[in-house]
């Protein structure tokens, strides 16, 4: 298996490379497909595989001892050193993601570079500044603390947020709720929900009494009730067709093209940074798609192309909140949380339907 320090950064950095096609993380590390049993570079130009299917290894030594080949389109075996900048910045992020608390001047100084080059670089290329990175990290080992156990109190002080106002500041920034009710994960919350079949195959819309919290596609039943429950393990769930129906119905004849602006009510958790993406989202009209380069720069930063990609797969609600009409530069599809075979699709029907 992968090394440990691998696990964190694999679905916010490493995944993000492979949707880019980032030939900077190319020696990096390489992409195991376990479907096709082959490795590839971060840039291979193949099909992107579905998340469930990756794994990432630091070495090709370590991908074939996991049973993989080489790819033949794009050579991983060829690659020759690595980009050092790259480098520098997996350095840092494995530094933040440890439970020692380093300053930006060593960050710098370990890595080499000056404090104002590897704050430049680090956010053009994680799409966060280090000090934004780190209190991400904290607050997500913060929240396993909470899921594992742990007090509030002693959750605080093992993950390092000095005080309590400063994990309140951040908790709702962060959690959308308070330490504690996340904590409790989800205790006290009524949540329905109902599955049924549609254009992409099987979708789960769930609510609470405030409104939609949950809208996803999968091929099974058992892997949509296992994702709901996951971010709310201790919600009073319950399966009601009934109290959904109209919620359903919308989105439904939305797919079918014969409602082209859903407006329905949300209750979802997110960062500030993750809503102002979200709303200008909601403002892409059917049928139409934009870059996440173009995001970036409404917000006022064409740097942040990687975190509005971010902000898309982090996106709990499909199709209210349409992330598939946002594309890469050059066309491509790149990722879609739910597969890049129903993106298309749901952008060939919009298409259509003009």
């Amino acid at each position: 298996m992968p090394e440990r320090s691998l696990k964190d950064m694999e679905t916010e950095v490493f995944w993000n490379a492979v949707k880019t096609n980032d030939a900077r993380f190319d020696g990096a590390f390489y992409l195991g497909v376990k479907t096709t049993g082959i490795y590839c570079r971060p840039s291979c130009r193949a099909r992107t595989p579905k998340r469930e299917n990756v794994a990432f290894f630091p070495t090709i030594q370590l991908a074939e001892q996991f049973g993989l080949r080489a790819c033949l389109r794009c050579k991983p075996k060829e690659i020759r050193g690595r980009d050092s900048q790259i480098t520098a910045i997996l350095k840092v992020c494995e530094m933040l993601e440890s439970d020692d608390l380093f300053s930006l001047d060593m960050l710098a100084d370990e890595v080499g570079l000056s404090p104002s080059h590897l704050q430049r670089s680090f956010k053009e290329i994680i799409g966060v500044s280090p000090k934004k990175y780190a209190e991400a990290k904290r607050m997500e080992k913060f929240k396993n603390e909470l899921r594992s156990g742990s007090d509030v109190t002693t959750a605080m002080y093992d993950v390092g947020f000095g005080s309590s106002s400063r994990l309140y500041e951040k908790a709702s920034e962060n959690l959308g709720m308070t330490p504690t009710k996340y904590k409790k994960g989800g205790q006290g919350v009524e949540i329905n929900y109902t599955i049924t079949d549609c254009e992409l195959g099987r979708i789960l819309v769930a609510r609470t009494i405030k409104g939609l919290c949950n809208v996803a596609f999968a091929d099974d039943d058992s892997t949509l009730e296992a994702s709901l429950k996951k971010e709310y393990p201790n919600a009073e769930v319950t399966k009601d067709a009934a109290v959904l129906k109209g919620f359903v119905d919308e989105i439904l004849i939305h797919l079918a093209g014969k409602k082209k602006r859903l407006d329905l009510p949300l209750d979802i958790q997110a960062t500030a940074f993750q809503m102002r993406v979200w709303e200008l989202l909601r403002k892409i009209p059917y049928g139409e798609t934009v870059t996440y380069t173009q995001i970036a720069e409404q917000l006022g930063d064409k740097k942040k192309v990687r975190a509005v990609a971010q902000a898309c797969a982090s996106n709990r609600v499909a199709v209210v909140i349409p992330c598939h009409r946002v594309v890469g530069k050059d066309g491509k599809l790149s990722g879609y949380r739910w597969g890049v075979e129903r993106k298309s699709k749901l952008l060939e029907a919009e298409s259509c339907d003009e």
